[in-house]
């Protein structure tokens, strides 16, 4: 009988034709099995309520259809509650755009380059708040070309005019420690922005690079205990790309950024990624002894060889459509009805929202990682989120050959490198599933 091969996901996402290194995607758009616009659609009452139970399967078994990505991923990241309607959704969604208006107007009043179209790679201010005058940005394409802000037509030139100048000329001394840590963090964000997916087509346009440099401005702003840290960029990027309305996509950003900002905080002696290293070394003694005690004996008993691959969610081992597929997957699988309640603030919630807390937790609307977690009464659930078990499934699957090649933490590395491109999302989380109930139930007896 002849299947339908489907078509390949990554057809959406141009790439550069001089990137000839890319990964291929292995993700296939396959009618009946990825969610597409007809089901979408078809899974919505006429007031706007969500079906989101149907939902959460078809992505489970085949993903979303690139079409309506961004709109499915603002449900699966908790920015609006199924058990809303078209109305109270675009109530919520038009007081977010304000609010990011607001955000950035705050912004731009102390650096007036947000906003702008532009943004910025060099220091402007020193650390004691005295703004550095005329300071160079050497942009990868132009090296020893002296500019502070890349012109609004592209990267490649030099901003000729006498306003990207004077941006850093007129500054005033600041004396505010908030607004001199903020301001201080400004050129990462471009060096790192001029880095990120840059094999895509997208980023050719500088209007798509200012709005990733903004976002993760404004973003550094309003989180003040975090700001902005080197590996944000990548979780961001594919937010702009699917989400035309800049404010839509930093809303969505935002709400991925509360599950992973523990990742990111910073302490003088650890980093926060580091209680799911710890936690993925008990997974991985628990499912695998045998592979742990090898890895201790390496020297690798940290696990800080797997600190990129739970900090930034797999962007680096997956092609860039691949990592959507793994992401929305996960997000599926450990889907909480309860996301949005969580996530609005109190005075902003809608009254259905407010309404629903304390009632019981439907299992059927939850994804099938959570329903795992409620059935066995998982009490540290919450510290073991799906992406610990991906990696875990990840060194399962490559036990053998880390067991028989590795005989030391540059070859635990080199192994896991090596599969940039190689790894399969689906057969990650369904890999990722089975290590989760295997250490439930090995937990359960403990």
């Amino acid at each position: 009988m002849w299947r339908d091969p489907g078509v390949p996901g990554d057809s959406f996402y141009e790439v550069r034709p001089e990137c000839t290194d890319v990964p291929k995607s292995r993700f296939k758009i396959k009618a009946g099995k990825t969610l597409s616009v007809r089901k979408w659609q078809a899974a919505f009452t006429p007031e706007g309520y969500l079906d989101i139970s149907k939902t959460l399967s078809r992505i489970q078994h085949g993903g979303i259809h690139p079409q309506i990505r961004g709109e499915v991923w603002e449900f699966l990241l908790g920015c609006y509650d199924p058990d809303s309607t078209f109305e109270e959704r675009e109530q919520i969604r038009e007081r977010r755009r304000v609010q990011y208006a607001r955000w950035k107007e705050e912004c731009r009043q102390m650096f007036p380059v947000i906003g702008s179209g532009r943004f910025i790679t060099a220091p402007v201010i020193t650390e004691d708040g005295q703004p550095i005058q005329d300071p160079l940005v050497l942009l990868e394409a132009n090296p020893g070309k002296g500019v502070l802000i890349p012109p609004q037509d592209g990267v490649n030139g030099n901003a000729t005019g006498s306003s990207s100048t004077n941006t850093a000329n007129n500054l005033e001394p600041v004396k505010d420690k908030k607004i001199i840590q903020w301001m201080l963090t400004l050129h990462q964000i471009g060096l790192d922005v001029i880095r990120t997916d840059r094999t895509l087509v997208f980023y050719e346009n500088q209007e798509n690079l200012s709005k990733l440099w903004d976002i993760l401005a404004v973003y550094a702003w309003i989180d003040t205990d975090v700001g902005y840290c080197q590996g944000m960029s990548d979780l961001c990027s594919p937010m702009i790309i699917l989400l035309d309305n800049e404010a839509d996509s930093f809303w969505c950003f935002e709400r991925l950024m509360r599950r992973l900002r523990g990742n990111f905080r910073c302490t003088d002696s650890s980093v926060g990624v580091e209680a799911q290293l710890s936690n993925l070394a008990a997974i991985t003694q628990v499912v695998d002894p045998k592979l742990h005690q090898h890895l201790e004996t390496l020297g690798g008993g940290d696990y800080l060889f797997a600190f990129r691959m739970l900090m930034v969610l797999f962007r680096r081992e997956f092609s860039f459509c691949d990592s959507l597929y793994l992401w929305e997957m996960m997000w599926a699988l450990e889907y909480d009805p309860d996301l949005f309640s969580m996530y609005e603030e109190p005075d902003a919630a809608n009254e259905k929202a407010e309404g629903s807390k304390g009632k019981a937790k439907s299992i059927r609307k939850c994804g099938k990682f959570e329903r795992e977690n409620m059935r066995n009464a998982a009490k540290n659930s919450e510290d073991l989120p799906i992406s610990v078990f991906l990696v875990a499934s990840v060194l399962k699957d490559k036990s053998s050959k880390l067991m028989q090649e590795a005989r030391g933490l540059d070859d635990v590395v080199k192994i896991l490198n090596d599969m940039t491109g190689n790894l399969d999302a689906k057969k990650a989380c369904t890999g990722a599933m089975k290590l989760h109930k295997k250490y439930l139930k090995k937990a359960k007896k403990a």
